[in-house]
């Protein structure tokens, strides 16, 4: 059995080639849920990457948005619901509290 590998160079070495080739793979998929959600799951594997990279730095969300858009080549822009929710989480904790 042949395993075959991207050959390309990594990008951006705090996510490393999973990462490079989730993005790689989201951005051929058609728009819709599954692409979405695809997107986030990219971005919150990306936020803990990079905490993990970058202990002294805060990991915000808006870093992560803009190296998903970087890495996709501005195929994925991060624009769903949910994605947006997740650069606001002070927002969404506040509203559950309240309920």
């Amino acid at each position: 059995m042949e395993l075959h590998r991207n050959s390309a160079p990594i990008r951006m070495r705090n996510y490393g080639r999973i990462v490079q080739d989730m993005i790689a793979y989201a951005s051929s998929l058609p728009a819709g849920q599954e692409r979405e959600q695809l997107e986030l799951y990219i971005a919150q594997c990306m936020r803990q990457r990079n905490m993990v990279w970058n202990r002294d730095q805060e990991s915000g969300i808006n870093r992560v948005r803009e190296d998903i858009i970087r890495l996709s080549d501005g195929k994925l822009t991060c624009d769903s619901p949910a994605f947006k929710a997740l650069m606001n989480p002070a927002e969404t904790t506040q509203s559950k509290k309240k309920k």
